[in-house]
Order: structure tokens, then sequence, then C-alpha cells
């Protein structure tokens, strides 16, 4: 038993890591007490929106090649954060867009999913499970931070934003179910 004290907060973040993917289900939300006082918040704080203008951020991919969101003005674009790699909820939701690829493709929208996994990790994920589009490497969070989602531990929440071809928010998922995400975002592009 010697050490098992320092042991048990290790073992605690672990586990709230793991639940954070676990379930298939939508990760609730929780209201900020701060941003309850302001709903409107700093715009740091603030919820992007639709009709917002999309962050301009560069994403590094996995290969490590780099995209400028900006360049990707006149294309619809969907940037989906999900919490981890490999694990089920999140297994579920890429596999979706990866089995709904022929629709997406045709409404015109490119696709890049977010999560603060390295490119080793993302890698093994597109491998495994054959996914047509690129997983963007965000270990320090800043692509998180800069669409403002938030984060549990080190795991960014499953959140998603199409941005419009005039390179405006056009449609914010701040609860996604991974079982019908990729149905909705086809939906929403087409509109």
């Amino acid at each position: 038993m010697n050490g098992s004290p320092r042991l048990l907060p290790l073992l605690v973040i672990a586990a709230l890591g793991l639940a954070a993917c676990k379930d298939d289900k939508p990760a609730s939300t929780k209201a900020d007490p701060a941003a309850a006082a302001n709903p409107h918040g700093s715009d740091e704080t603030k919820l992007l929106e639709v009709g917002d203008a999309a962050p301009d951020i560069t994403l590094k991919l996995t290969d490590g090649k780099e995209v400028k969101l900006s360049s990707l003005k006149g294309k619809q674009v969907l940037v989906y954060f999900y919490p981890k790699d490999d694990t089920p909820g999140c297994t579920i939701e890429a596999q979706g867009l990866r089995d709904g690829w022929a629709d997406i493709q045709a409404a015109g929208l490119e696709v890049y999913g977010v999560s603060t996994q390295d490119a080793e990790s993302h890698k093994a994920f597109i491998d495994k499970y054959k996914l047509p589009f690129p997983l963007v490497v965000d270990t320090d969070g800043a692509v998180a931070k800069a669409f403002r989602v938030p984060m549990r531990l080190s795991f960014a929440a499953r959140q998603s934003f199409l941005i419009g071809k005039d390179g405006k928010i056009k449609h914010v998922w701040l609860e996604v179910d991974p079982k019908e995400h990729a149905s909705t975002v086809i939906a929403a592009a087409k509109s």
C-alpha cells in the first residue's frame, strides 16, 4: 500500500478522461457560472454563433501539412471536435462520417476532425477505420480554444461547426449524437 494515496488522484483523472468518450450519448455542457452572470460573455468566452466569422487558424494535419482555415473560403467546411481517438462514441461518430462520405462529397463539404491526441494516435485511428478525411493535431488545445470549445480535463467537448462558403459559421452543434451526426451535418450542408 506504500504510494497508494499518490496513485488515487491519477486513477480518478484517468477514469474521468475515459468516461468522457465512453458512451455514445452526447455529453452535457454545463453552463459556466461566470457565463450565466454575463450570457454574452467577453469575445474570448462567448460561444461562436451562426453568422460569426470562423476563426482564422492554421490546422496542423497528421502528415505535417498545414491548412489555413481562411484558405478554404468558397467551400463548406465541417470542423468537428471529439474527445479521444479510438473510443466508442468517437469511433461511431467518425465511422458515420466515413460511411456518409459520398453524400458529404456531393454536398461539397470538407471535413476536419480535431482532438488533442498526437499525430501518431491520429494516424492509427485513420488507418484502423479507413477514415477518408484528415484529423487535426491539437495537442496544445489551440484550435479548441479558437472555436471556444470547452475542455474537460485534457479532452475537447464533442462539438461541431459548419462553416459556410463565405467563411462564416453556418451551423453549430454544441451537443452531438455520434450516431446521428453525419446525417444532420449532410442535411445542414445541403440547406
